[in-house]
């Protein structure tokens, strides 16, 4: 075991005035002091020995450590010192130090945000796990209405499986749960929350059982405006929209509105901003009519208002919204929507 031991004495020594750097000293740590290291390996074979003989060799075995872990530990002070006297060319580039970066549709909500914060308005978020009751039957969508085939979603069941019936079959239950088709239900839990008056905004990820394409996708982002008082009027929501117009596409855009119907509001409208490209001569952007269909609006439905706690007979309201991914399309000039969430680094470097 003696002999044993002066052998691996030398041969450590040996190898440790072959060291060039650290990582190498560090390798030359693990294979001769490590768990299953060379030296460990004698040191643990000490209590197999005699007892005269392991007190010998245990005492060999550890003076060697002792002396090991010390010239290691010199020459990791030395390798380091050598390190730091190292010349270093100042004329050099540096090493590239990588940002990230604000996604597009993020750079289009805070632009947004900042807007409507400045109006006075909130900003707040929603449950993206909603309840039919939120989603659709508390905006004026009963179950029977033709608006949720057109909002067809993804609806969650955390009920258990039914009862077999006969034949094998289980009874269906339908679910309460769906994923959001738009950010709409905060409509009606910010009525219940604040009550009127009320002006907020609803920035949010929406979820519908689409097939993707250019101009379709199954997750998208949206944004809902409301706003709640006395004397509301269709002239209060044409003004909020053009000063939004005006901010997004420049100061000589123009709006029009043409009635259309939604569920949850009565009148309905589009708004529709004069094509920021073509200055309303017609291009290919807004298919030749100098006119960009971005915005669903109208006042707030009576019913809405019952829903939400309001009084239709004491306060009125106006509520649009549009989806941040299409204005984003628009303003960005960008012809394909799922470039959005492919996670391009190409596409997304561009912004």
């Amino acid at each position: 075991m003696e002999s044993e031991l002066n052998n691996l004495k030398q041969k450590i020594l040996g190898d440790l005035e072959k060291i060039k750097d650290l990582p190498a000293l560090r390798a030359l740590e693990i294979k001769y002091l490590g768990r299953k290291g060379e030296l460990t390996k004698i040191l643990r074979g000490v209590a197999d020995l005699a007892e005269e003989e392991k007190k010998t060799a245990g005492r060999l075995a550890n003076e060697l450590k002792k002396e090991i872990t010390a010239r290691l530990e010199q020459a990791k002070i030395e390798l380091a010192n050598i390190r730091s006297q190292a010349y270093a060319d100042p004329t050099l580039p540096g090493s590239e130090v990588k940002t990230g970066q604000l996604h597009p549709i993020t750079i289009l909500q805070n632009e947004i945000e900042d807007l409507f914060t400045s109006l006075g308005f909130m900003v707040l978020d929603g449950p993206e796990l909603e309840s039919d009751y939120y989603n659709f039957t508390a905006l004026n969508i009963p179950p029977y209405h033709p608006a949720r085939d057109m909002q067809d979603t993804f609806y969650v069941d955390l009920t258990p499986p039914a009862p077999l019936l006969k034949g094998g079959l289980r009874g269906v239950i339908p679910s309460s749960l769906l994923m959001r088709t738009q950010t709409s239900p905060m409509q009606i839990r910010a009525m219940k929350k604040y009550g009127a008056p009320l002006r907020c905004i609803v920035p949010g990820r929406c979820f519908r059982s689409e097939a993707t394409d250019v101009r379709h996708e199954h997750t998208f982002y949206q944004l809902e405006g409301l706003m709640i008082d006395q004397g509301i009027n269709f002239s209060h929501l044409k003004g909020v929209l053009e000063v939004l117009g005006k901010k997004l596409f420049g100061p000589d855009t123009k709006l029009r509105m043409r009635p259309k119907f939604y569920p949850f509001v009565e009148p309905g409208s589009n708004g529709e901003y004069s094509c920021f490209l073509c200055r309303g001569q017609g291009c290919r952007v807004c298919k030749n009519t100098g006119w960009l269909e971005i915005v669903g609006c109208g006042l707030v439905h009576p019913g809405v208002l019952k829903a939400g706690g309001i009084d239709p007979s004491k306060y009125q309201g106006f509520a649009f919204g549009y989806g941040l991914d299409r204005l984003a399309m628009l303003k960005y000039n960008i012809n394909d929507i799922r470039l959005f969430h492919g996670g391009d680094l190409k596409f997304l470097k561009q912004f």
